[in-house]
């Protein structure tokens, strides 16, 4: 039984404050047709050297669509009364040959929107109205009720109870070309070469529901942003949702972790030696001269915060990111499959995109180049050898940027050494006592900048070396500024942080025998409790950094800041007094916001947290929490930059998220192998289980930190180097102390490597072994375990599918009863007679009509 359809409902769509005066914009003006797209220009007044801007309002009334139902019928075609061209300047009002012919490309290009049937019309006033839906979810209503707080209140989050059949169309299109050769295809081109100003459909709806801070506890109304914007950023909400929702158990098992560290600290047996000063063990200066020899008991505050994040529920941990990365991997694909079902993509192919119009005018200039040396006229395409200047570009310009990168890390360890050794010259008792977190927290704070400064700068070069390879399709452009976008922003990003875990304290040498750099600065070395504090404090302050600078105040204020100066330089060159005081209308307002530059940055952002989530959680067990409460905010964040600070985009169907699940995977497979090395070198993990099963004389904790020391005699040191104040701790030293596996001065062998580190070593390589092996093959049995397609989306798709050749048969079978009933007629209208006419033969067409079918 058919039902009424639904009355219709006003809609909040924009923000409280803008709602009041912009209700008017989005209807032509007989108030029936929707506006389905926006074209804006400007036009020359008539005696005035001044432009204004000028908008075309576009729709369609061939097609019913979901969300630009207009209501009641459309206005006969034929002339409608419209105001005055404000193009047609008075007769004495003369054009520049330059503005004639953007004006014949918009008539030309405008005809053929025309000639298609599409209705255009010239700024007129016009009010919003939405459809609403009455379909109410009736399935597992114990759930329902529970979780009905969580749910935003739109019609479209409600769940169907039935599903029509349906099937993908496509149809081959004749796309709207300019005549002329100098003109590429499309509206691309025609605004790149200035004929329009902007093009893009109006916003209407979606604010209160999704976009609004007070509603960050509910789910996303993830169906209607795909009606609302396409599938393609629908997919990104969708799978940004998936990735929040999988970080609450980590966040849970990282909180445990940490409370863990917490709640053993006191009873860790190596940190209470190190805050024992009784044990008195004098350490070796830590820098030339103005370092004199210090306890080890000084280091006890960074001994027991060490212990928060280096303990053995760190290596469980990281087992379990391991399991928990192949389990969101595993969990998307499902979801994403649900979501292909629902959306009726199961069937949808990605048609071939077209070319681009840079690529066309590139061929083009090819072409007529050939043409000017030879008549032969040949169908020409980019070869690499075209594009191989292009390519050597790219190849010089990422290595240049990477070491950039590299300089600016090596100009971070200079900084740290020279402050503190400055540092330690200070008369003040309290800055010599805080020299290390001094110079950690400024020179973390340092890199944080450097790394936000470079991501705009990588993110500029990745664009314009992505512009000179002229890739032919837009798939391809963006799949190649992807990647290289990822390896830049990847390498600024981890970096440091890299060269913290893995190499700081390895190059430095040995008292008597240090490494120098430029033979005037020493090279650092690692805390007593070892690198992995350092660690924890870079990855954190980078992390914490780049989230709430750059991904929430930059991508907010940016936008915000370019409407402002867009809506400014509009005011002052383009209204009069008393267009200043016109009530600005949908359209008007849609122009002021920042047009829409695709989904890389919002999934760049969210890669690359990722991968502080996943590499180094071994060190920072809380990563996943913060990230947690980052995008629980960061989803309202793009919710409401993409409803109020972007110009809606067209929407673009997919099925998939492309390149970016590929990059998901590798990140996720190279973060087994990053934490096997953390857990291995960077933490004392392996070294403590060393000394516990092969040195410890009662299988105890007990002289672990007298085993990791290795002995000095001052009389050693290299001239120069010796600490001008030898008596700085009260007493002569003639022995001190410094991390290292090295015999001790009175062995035959001074100051050589001893056989506990290469035993150490040894067993380090064969846990990063193990741990790697074991943890990928936990995670490709998850693989194998978890199903890509949910069991009842499957049974779904079969049932369809069996729908769909039944209903092919049926419709083969009416046209074969219809042929059967034309031959029987025919015969008994020739009485039977002349049996072997083709008439009678051709029975025989409906099986082979049946089978090429």
């Amino acid at each position: 039984m058919h039902q009424p359809p639904p009355a219709p409902q006003i809609l909040n769509s924009l923000t409280p404050e803008e709602n009041t005066r912009c209700r008017h914009g989005l209807y032509f003006q007989d108030g029936q047709r929707r506006v389905d797209y926006v074209l804006t220009y400007p036009v020359k007044k008539p005696g005035s050297s001044r432009s204004r801007r000028h908008t075309s309002l576009l729709t369609d009334n061939a097609f019913a669509r979901s969300l630009r139902r207009a209501r009641g019928p459309a206005p006969a075609p034929g002339p409608r009364p419209s105001p005055e061209d404000p193009e047609a300047g008075s007769p004495g009002h003369g054009m520049d040959c330059h503005e004639d012919d953007k004006r014949s490309r918009r008539e030309e290009f405008e005809g053929h929107l025309t000639d298609m049937g599409l209705e255009l019309e010239k700024d007129e006033d016009v009010y919003e109205v939405k459809n609403g839906s009455s379909v109410v979810e009736k399935i597992n209503t114990f759930i329902h009720k529970v979780t009905e707080p969580l749910h935003p209140n739109v019609e479209e989050n409600r769940t169907q109870s039935l599903k029509h059949l349906s099937y993908p169309f496509s149809r081959e299109k004749q796309h709207l070309k300019c005549s002329s050769l100098s003109c590429p295809p499309g509206i691309t081109s025609l605004l790149g070469s200035g004929v329009y100003l902007a093009a893009y459909p109006l916003h209407d709806l979606m604010y209160e529901e999704w976009a609004s801070y007070s509603v960050f506890y509910k789910y996303q109304p993830i169906s209607l942003i795909r009606k609302y914007f396409g599938e393609k950023i629908g997919l990104y909400f969708a799978w940004l949702g998936v990735y929040t929702q999988m970080l609450i158990p980590a966040s849970l098992v990282g909180v445990i972790v940490f409370l863990y560290g917490c709640v053993t600290v006191d009873d860790d047996i190596p940190s209470m030696e190190i805050c024992d000063v009784r044990k008195n063990f004098t350490m070796c200066p830590l820098c030339d001269r103005v370092c004199s020899y210090w306890n080890l008991s000084s280091a006890c505050a960074t001994a027991r915060a060490s212990h928060l994040f280096d303990n053995p529920a760190t290596v469980f941990f990281s087992i379990f990111m391991a399991l928990w990365a192949a389990m969101f991997m595993e969990h998307w694909k499902r979801r994403q499959m649900r979501l292909n079902y629902e959306w009726d993509l199961t069937g949808f192919e990605e048609e071939e995109d077209h070319p681009r119009a840079e690529y066309e005018f590139r061929v083009l200039q090819k072409t007529l180049k050939k043409e000017h040396k030879s008549q032969k006229a040949e169908k020409e395409k980019l070869t690499c050898k075209d594009r191989f200047p292009a390519y050597m570009t790219n190849i010089v310009m990422m290595l240049l940027m990477i070491g950039v990168t590299f300089a600016i890390v090596f100009g971070v360890i200079l900084y740290r050494i020279s402050t503190k050794a400055a540092l330690h010259m200070s008369s003040n008792p309290t800055t010599r006592s805080n020299v290390r977190l001094t110079v950690k927290a400024t020179a973390a704070i340092i890199n944080l900048v450097v790394i936000l400064i470079l991501d705009e700068v990588y993110g500029a070069v990745a664009r314009w070396l992505t512009v000179l390879e002229v890739p032919k399709t837009d798939g391809s452009f963006e799949e190649r500024l992807i990647f290289k976008t990822f390896i830049l922003k990847f390498v600024n990003a981890f970096t440091p942080i890299i060269y913290i875990a893995f190499f700081r304290g390895r190059l430095g040498g040995r008292p008597g025998s240090y490494l120098y750099v430029f033979e005037s600065y020493r090279m650092e070395e690692c805390a007593s409790g070892g690198c992995l504090m350092e660690l924890c404090i870079q990855l954190s302050i980078t992390m914490l950094g780049k989230q709430l600078i750059q991904n929430n105040l930059f991508e907010i204020g940016v936008p915000k800041l370019k409407k402002l100066i867009r809506y400014i330089k509009s005011k002052r060159a383009s209204f009069q007094e008393e267009e200043r005081e016109k009530r600005l209308q949908r359209y008007e307002t849609d122009y002021f916001l920042e047009p829409y530059a695709g989904l890389t940055p919002e999934y760049m952002e969210m890669i690359i947290q990722f991968g502080f989530v996943t590499l180094f959680v071994a060190s920072f067990p809380l990563a996943p929490l913060f990230a947690l409460l980052n995008n629980i905010i960061e989803i309202r964040l793009d919710a409401k930059k993409f409803v109020a600070e972007l110009r809606r985009p067209v929407a673009a169907r997919a099925k998939d998220i492309g390149i970016w699940y590929n990059i998901l995977r590798g990140v996720a497979k190279v973060a087994v192998i990053v934490n096997a090395f953390v857990i291995s070198f960077t933490s004392d993990f392996i070294p403590r289980l060393v000394y516990q099963y092969m040195y410890s004389p009662d299988g105890s904790m007990h002289g672990f930190v007298n085993h990791t020391l290795s002995y000095f005699n001052v009389s050693h040191f290299q001239n120069g180097t010796q600490p001008i104040e030898p008596l700085y701790l009260g007493y002569q030293v003639e022995i001190c102390r410094y991390k290292d596996y090295r015999e001790p001065p009175w062995s035959s062998t001074p100051y050589e490597i001893s056989k506990e580190f290469w035993t150490v070593l040894a067993v380090r390589l064969a846990f990063v072994i193990v741990f790697q092996n074991v943890v990928m093959w936990m995670s490709d049995i998850v693989d194998w375990l978890i199903p890509d397609i949910p069991k009842d989306i499957s049974l779904q798709i079969h049932k369809e599918k069996i729908l769909m050749v039944d209903l092919f048969m049926k419709e083969e079978q009416g046209k074969l009863h219809v042929l059967d009933s034309l031959v029987s007629a025919a015969a008994k209208e020739h009485g039977g007679r002349n049996s072997h006419s083709p008439l009678a033969r051709s029975r025989s067409i409906p099986h082979t009509y049946s089978n090429n079918y």
